[in-house]
């Protein structure tokens, strides 16, 4: 029988996947409750029990048990009485929408335009056309019979099931992205936040998407991740940032031509599904846009703390928020050009889209599902995982008895100043999680993934490049020189 010892060292002589009970004291701990580690009466990833499997099996049964968390609402709460939905915590937008923007009178999405007394206002679809073709495919899938609460309740179940697909594909392409630590994909498994969030709006779509590009950057296939980034932005606007992850670290080892695969990619995969709305339902394709950018401070943002504060809303928000964010970009950047390695991919991926997530001036609960593939990509621990996961999970709590104590009669929940707690409570726990992937990048060997003698298993041709342009020239540590004599070079300059 393999002790955890002998395993662990041998997959630093490069035998086997990276278990995460040889290196991670959490996941020691916690998988005592299931035996203890693998190796003492379970050998895990022989017979059927592959780790793709498990981890599969695993965010199905939390995706189911989200599903059940949002039973008070399925059973009434979303059609009787509106605050119960937030005092039970269970709200979703899928079934208000199907009635809200037309589908269950059959309309087109973009083309026809929503009659107000339906949509409170809103006269077009909101949401990029990926998105809409996603929620247009429920419908079709929910019967016409019925009262409106029967094809409310079944078009959630119809969007819960395509949606339960798309985080086993999340699951699936994290745990092939490092070949050699598919184990890391049960963070995002076993996610809370993944739970109680997957079925509240329709970003999943975009994460899996985003998730097939990073696995498919990984194995080489720079043009297909371009495509699947694109079709991405095609369903939600946050995967393009992760051009810009792209394009500093090629700079940084001279692989501009894979960046430029990946970008004519993605531009002709977003233009390809975009185009035919621009030409036949031009009004209809640009509600997203105009709306994203008529939008104010909203909940979740540091924004709203701000204008609540304040009395008052802020002039030119849009320039302060594009402001912030290019600052915070440019300072990534220029980090990701000065360490004396080069940045894993994911980490910078993590940082950008996280930079998006804290400067924005909405954050919907759901947001956080952009954030967890990127997360266990970037570090792999489950301390720091489970400490931002505790921050998400209060903030969920939080915004829904914020709406339970504005929206009731009664007025109990949580007031203003709680809720301003719990959004500073959020920013925190995103703040920490970017602090330690900062960490990892000055100081690599903190990295989980790189203490095994790995470079950059999700940077396919990043993978084990040597610097052709850096910001600075530093002199490599310990664990730089050791992999600049196994690359076959002497510095981190030099070619």
């Amino acid at each position: 029988m393999t002790s955890v010892r002998e395993d662990h060292a041998g997959r630093r002589d490069g035998r086997g996947p990276v278990l995460p009970t040889a290196e991670d004291p959490v996941a020691v701990t916690g998988s005592e409750a299931l035996g203890g580690p693998p190796g003492r009466r379970l050998v895990v990833g022989r017979g059927w029990w592959t780790p793709l499997r498990v981890m599969a099996l695993a965010v199905i049964a939390m995706f189911a048990l989200g599903m059940v968390q949002k039973y008070p609402c399925y059973d009434g709460a979303w059609f009787f009485g509106a605050n119960a939905q937030y005092t039970h915590a269970c709200y979703s937008d899928i079934p208000h929408l199907f009635q809200g923007r037309g589908f269950a009178d059959g309309l087109v999405p973009y083309f026809d335009k929503i009659p107000s007394n339906v949509s409170g206002g809103m006269d077009y679809l909101e949401y990029p056309v990926l998105t809409g073709a996603l929620m247009q495919l429920a419908a079709w899938f929910t019967p016409d019979g019925g009262s409106i609460q029967d094809r409310e309740q079944a078009y959630w179940m119809a969007n819960a099931s395509l949606l339960m697909i798309c985080a086993v594909v999340v699951v699936v392409a994290v745990a092939r992205t490092h070949r050699r630590r598919p184990w890391d994909a049960l963070l995002v498994a076993l996610a809370p936040a993944l739970a109680l969030n997957a079925t509240i709006n329709w970003d999943l779509l975009a994460v899996a998407l985003t998730a097939i590009a990073m696995y498919l950057w990984s194995r080489g296939r720079t043009g297909w991740a371009g495509v699947l980034i694109g079709l991405a932005t095609a369903a939600k606007l946050y995967p393009v940032l992760l051009l810009g992850p792209l394009l500093v670290l090629c700079l940084r080892a001279g692989r501009m031509r894979d960046f430029g695969r990946a970008l004519w990619g993605a531009v002709a995969a977003w233009v390809v599904v975009n185009l035919p709305f621009i030409l036949l339902a031009p009004q209809g394709w640009a509600k997203f846009y105009t709306f994203s950018q008529e939008r104010g401070e909203d909940y979740g943002s540091f924004w709203l703390i701000l204008m609540q504060q304040r009395g008052q809303a802020l002039d030119g928000l849009n320039t302060y928020c594009s402001v912030a964010m290019l600052v915070i970009c440019a300072a990534i950047g220029v980090l990701a050009l000065s360490t004396r390695r080069r940045p894993r991919l994911a980490q910078l991926a993590f940082l950008v889209v996280a930079a998006f997530v804290l400067t924005n001036k909405v954050y919907s609960p759901q947001y956080v599902l952009w954030l967890i593939p990127l997360a266990a990509l970037a570090r792999p621990r489950w301390r720091d995982f489970l400490i931002w996961q505790a921050a998400e999970v209060m903030y969920f709590l939080g915004v829904w008895l914020y709406l339970a104590n504005n929206i009731g009669d009664k007025h109990q929940g949580l007031p203003e100043g709680g809720y301003h707690a719990v959004i500073a409570v959020h920013l925190l726990g995103t703040l920490y999680l970017c602090a330690m992937v900062v960490r990892d990048m000055l100081h690599p060997e903190h990295d989980p993934v790189r203490q095994d003698g790995t470079d950059d298993p999700s940077g396919g041709p990043l993978d084990g490049a040597r610097d052709h342009w850096t910001l600075t020239r530093p002199s490599p540590g310990p664990l730089e020189k050791a992999q600049y004599v196994h690359w076959g070079t002497t510095s981190p300059g030099t070619d």
